[in-house]
């Protein structure tokens, strides 16, 4: 009876899925990789429409306040993105992560596993960036404070990417967190397709060593370390695009300043799966017109995109970009018009197959929470025309995705039909 009417039920079953009845999560499951120049999942190419929320874990922490993290994802999930990057790092001060070396509090830690465990239900991959270059949540400064605390002659912060009692600190917290068993889940981070990639710290800065060196050495060990812990996903080095030393003519693609960095020699260490780019032309370019600012960003996004695609030949995500509400004569048509140049150029570069992988905005909030915001928060129920666009971005980025696995289920048929020709066990079409 089962046996006769089974070809019935894969019917059926199929039919639910295709109207929506099974969720999607275990079409998700996999681990996300890299082939060529592309993001791959379960075999296809993955393009990803995000987001920042860096206050999920702390916001998470507090038990009372979770529905904040549920009501960001489900927000999210209803204007299709499906990547969160938030912070796995707060040192030192206020509601700490890690109140001093090695020490961590288990109550922000809970905080984290929640994130990742709710971000799971929903089908949202996360990107865990792993130290802050600025002071806010402790970054550098906090660790080189540490080590002076500890009898270390330090006289710079830039003295993090060399000093060896703060690097041992820092791959402390990189083991931490990489082994930490999700109390939630049970599923050990390391081994968690959830997280899509880590990030070694937010916009690395050195400015101490404008000719990149100091920070190369350091993403070559702190990428190698990471490695030899969690081999499973993929790791990218949180760098803001500026070009350096390796490629002098690219250097005028900078805005006016030199930080450290150099987006072709940092991102060709053999441990980097793929590169990042941050554009805050408004930012960078301060007391300029918007249209030179859109200027400014237009060639910024196609020149890496053009880099990645030929030189790296590695994906690119656009990890974080916007536009401040408190710029002067500011006006939700700009903060449109930049985040529709921004998608532009990702859907142009990933139509035609190139190394554009998405793009994640800064920052999504949801409602009530005015305390965390910034002046580029954006809060999609009060911003209808922005939240249209992302929208939007989501569904084109999908169809591409779409298109791909279709290929790929026709190829598959292909070498099937193939086999069973040769076999002599098939004569139809």
């Amino acid at each position: 009876m089962i046996m006769k009417h089974w070809g019935l039920v894969i019917l059926v079953i199929f039919l639910i899925h295709e109207n929506g009845m099974i969720p999607k999560a275990s079409a998700e499951d996999g681990f996300i990789s890299t082939k060529g120049v592309h993001l791959m999942l379960n075999g296809s190419p993955y393009y990803a429409n995000g987001f920042n929320a860096y206050w999920l874990m702390y916001m998470a922490s507090d038990t009372s306040q979770r529905n904040k993290v549920s009501s960001a994802f489900q927000e999210a999930v209803n204007h299709g993105l499906s990547v969160a990057r938030t912070w796995a790092f707060s040192d030192g001060g206020y509601s700490p992560l890690q109140s001093s070396p090695g020490s961590y509090n288990e109550q922000m830690f809970q905080g984290l596993d929640f994130v990742i465990s709710e971000a799971r239900k929903q089908g949202i991959k996360v990107i865990l960036s792993l130290v802050n270059n600025y002071e806010n949540l402790g970054g550098k400064k906090q660790y080189v404070d540490w080590a002076r605390g500890q009898g270390q002659h330090l006289t710079s912060d830039d003295d993090f990417f060399t000093n060896p009692v703060v690097k041992g600190f820092y791959k402390n917290h990189i083991k931490t967190v990489l082994t930490r068993k999700n109390s939630i889940t049970g599923v050990a981070y390391k081994d968690d397709p959830t997280i899509m990639a880590w990030e070694l710290m937010n916009e690395p800065r050195c400015t101490s060593d404008p000719s990149g060196k100091t920070i190369q050495a350091w993403i070559t060990e702190m990428s190698s370390y990471l490695k030899s812990i969690d081999n499973n996903h993929l790791l990218e080095v949180g760098l803001e695009g500026f070009y350096g030393e390796s490629e002098p003519q690219k250097q005028q693609s900078n805005p006016n300043f030199q930080i450290g960095t150099d987006f072709i020699a940092n991102n060709q260490i053999p441990g980097i799966d793929f590169a990042t780019v941050h554009s805050y032309p408004d930012q960078w370019l301060t007391g300029e017109s918007d249209e030179s600012q859109l200027t400014f960003l237009n060639n910024w996004l196609s020149n890496h995109i053009e880099d990645a695609q030929n030189i790296l030949q590695k994906p690119l995500l656009f990890t974080e970009f916007g536009k401040s509400l408190k710029d002067p004569g500011f006006d939700t048509n700009q903060r449109d018009a930049l985040f529709n140049s921004v998608y532009s150029a990702i859907y142009s570069s990933a139509r035609g197959g190139g190394a554009a992988a998405g793009g994640m905005f800064w920052q999504l909030l949801t409602e009530g929470m005015d305390s965390f915001g910034d002046g580029y928060e954006v809060v999609l129920s009060e911003s209808p025309s922005t939240a249209s666009l992302i929208t939007e971005q989501s569904q084109r980025l999908t169809k591409i995705r779409k298109m791909y696995a279709r290929l790929k289920n026709i190829e598959k048929w292909k070498k099937a039909r193939e086999a069973r020709v040769n076999k002599g066990g098939y004569k139809g079409n």
